[in-house]
């Protein structure tokens, strides 16, 4: 092969390969909002991306390992109310810490609310897979069952009103709005993403998954316990969706029975345009979580030209549309 050819080749290769495709579209669309709206292109709103960021990548990424092994979690959403509640009444009820509760005062609590929040998550996930791997209830509607009991709870619970308590909106804020748009919050969620992206394409239980997404069947017999596998791949997902839900507290300032209402569909949004599968096997950690940063770009983006804020669920679901119908294209150009 010449060198012209070779050049060729690593180009086509660039070009089609995923993650220069969703940097691409992420560089794009920036350009594209910055030149409607100058504004847009300021530490400011890349703090606010991220912060929005911060709360989605963490369900997207429990719902990456869900959706890789050929399922669905629809309760991640509501995971975030009910954790997010259920932690703020342990903080302010149990603990006694209030709003009033001085910011340097408010980091022991915040960490055992962080710990309620995620045991609350991983107590669901939990259900969810006993749904599915007891009572053989299909994913879809086993997470739609807890979703709808997870969002009923966190109102009686909270008698429908958010539950205030100790916080420190430091943590939540940008370090530095002249240079640095990362707050000490999306640093533990970027490195949390991190890890769980080793653990995924690194260990054996991101093979598992892999193996069972493809084919739970040949994974069974090759030895794979499918169920206990799967139990702790829906754990994960709640548990992650529990660290949510202390996040979105800790961003409001309250445990909110609404805060995470619509969020799995972000977070299925996320997965997909990120290159994930639905039908199992296929997907990457690294594209969740590009998928969710051009998510959230799009949608500050319309906002801050002005689009109405109730576009941005058409604005999701056209992506989630449109990522579906190119991976649709993508298989039946491959098998060509």
């Amino acid at each position: 092969m010449t060198d012209s050819n070779q050049l060729v080749a690593k180009v086509r290769g660039l070009v089609s390969n995923q993650a220069s495709i969703l940097l691409g579209v992420l560089a794009v669309l920036t350009i594209v909002f910055t030149a409607l709206e100058p504004k847009f292109f300021s530490i400011a709103t890349a703090n606010n991306i991220l912060t929005d960021w911060g709360s989605v990548v963490l369900i997207a990424v429990g719902q990456t390992f869900v959706v890789i092994s050929g399922g669905i979690d629809l309760s991640v959403g509501a995971i975030i109310g009910l954790s997010g509640v259920v932690s703020a009444y342990f903080m302010a009820n149990i603990l006694g810490k209030t709003s009033a509760t001085p910011a340097d005062q408010a980091y022991g609590p915040l960490l055992l609310g962080a710990l309620v929040s995620v045991a609350v998550g991983a107590f669901v996930g939990l259900i969810n897979a006993v749904l599915i791997n007891k009572a053989r209830i299909v994913p879809f509607i086993a997470t739609l069952a807890t979703m709808g009991a997870a969002l009923g709870l966190s109102v009686i619970f909270s008698s429908g009103m958010p539950i205030s308590g100790p916080n420190d909106f430091n943590l939540i804020g940008a370090l530095d709005y002249n240079w640095n748009p990362f707050s000490v919050a999306v640093i533990i969620v970027a490195l949390v993403v991190a890890v769980t992206g080793l653990f995924l394409h690194k260990s054996r239980f991101g093979l598992y998954t892999y193996a069972i997404g493809s084919n739970a069947f040949a994974a069974r017999a090759a030895g794979i316990n499918v169920e206990r596998h799967i139990t702790k791949i829906y754990v994960l997902s709640g548990a992650l969706s529990g660290l949510a839900g202390i996040y979105v507290y800790m961003r409001l300032g309250s445990g909110s029975p609404s805060s995470g209402t619509g969020r799995e569909l972000d977070a299925i949004a996320a997965v997909v345009i990120g290159g994930a599968s639905l039908m199992g096997g296929i997907g990457r950690m690294w594209g969740t979580v590009l998928g969710t940063l051009i998510l959230f770009t799009v949608q500050s983006g319309l906002i801050m030209i002005g689009v109405a804020p109730d576009w941005k669920k058409v604005v999701v679901a056209i992506l989630i549309a449109a990522a579906v119908a190119a991976q649709t294209l993508q298989n039946k150009n491959g098998r060509r």
